[in-house]
């Protein structure tokens, strides 16, 4: 996001080690006078605990632990490390769609190109950006899905090298003609021209939205549309294409539409 950030100059922990991840401006020192470990932040915590408490506390709604593990990324000099974490919650941790991954994204913009990470007002974007994380519906549904999908194209690659039947598939299956989902073999696929699939199928099956269909003034314009067109369309085929389709059996389209 925004400009790509100077590489980190390295500093040096209390026992000598190098931390080239602590931002060089920060203290030195933690909140007890004592000089920092490398990875340690002010509070004295191993930064890697307090980056693994922030996306846990986010996925588990604890506004307050999340908001506070914030402020000691932010405040410690590991900024980077925080937004690492809450961009990770957002394609990890977050249902698709929400909003709240823009809000994220202009909190970050605003704490690392407007204001220094670690100021008070930098502090509070790692807070603000915390405190909605935490107050956005949360859930494993990409990373579920990404490992079950992974495991599925194991089952199929070694169903496939014994010559058997997977014991699970694909949803969406072989992707053949006259499967599943066999309204995607339209003019716009080599299998849809071969097959002589025209417009008429594409705006008649291909073009059909759902579960909740079209809005009134979408479904008037595609009506008249359809009407003016120079393909004859019956008036089934018009109310078929307006139609939503099934919300339980989506891909589902009739042989013949009469």
């Amino acid at each position: 996001m925004g400009e790509e950030r100077e590489p980190r100059q390295a500093t040096f922990g209390s026992d000598g080690e190098l931390d080239t991840d602590r931002d060089p401006e920060a203290d030195t020192d933690n909140d007890f006078g004592k000089p920092k470990e490398a990875n340690e932040t002010d509070g004295g915590y191993n930064r890697y605990a307090i980056s693994s408490l922030l996306q846990k506390a986010v996925r588990r709604s604890d506004e307050e632990v999340a908001a506070w593990a914030a402020w000691e990324l932010a405040r410690s000099g590991y900024a980077w490390n925080l937004w690492d974490r809450l961009n990770l919650y957002v394609v990890e941790d977050l249902r698709a769609g929400h909003e709240v991954a823009l809000t994220i994204e202009r909190y970050e913009e605003l704490a690392t190109e407007r204001w220094d990470e670690a100021s008070w007002k930098g502090r509070l974007c790692a807070i603000h950006a915390a405190l909605a994380a935490a107050r956005a519906p949360s859930t494993r549904e990409a990373a579920n899905a990404d490992e079950y999908f992974r495991k599925v194209a194991d089952v199929r690659a070694e169903a496939r090298e014994n010559d058997e039947e997977p014991a699970v598939d694909f949803p969406a299956g072989d992707l053949e003609p006259g499967e599943k989902c066999d309204a995607i073999f339209d003019g716009h696929t080599g299998e849809g021209s071969r097959l002589g699939r025209g417009k008429r199928f594409f705006k008649t099956r291909g073009a059909r939205v759902g579960p909740e269909g079209e809005d009134d003034q979408s479904a008037r314009w595609q009506r008249l549309s359809m009407v003016l067109d120079e393909i004859d369309f019956s008036e089934a085929e018009i109310s078929h294409a307006i139609e939503a389709v099934d919300v339980d059996a989506p891909w589902d389209e009739p042989d013949e539409i009469d």
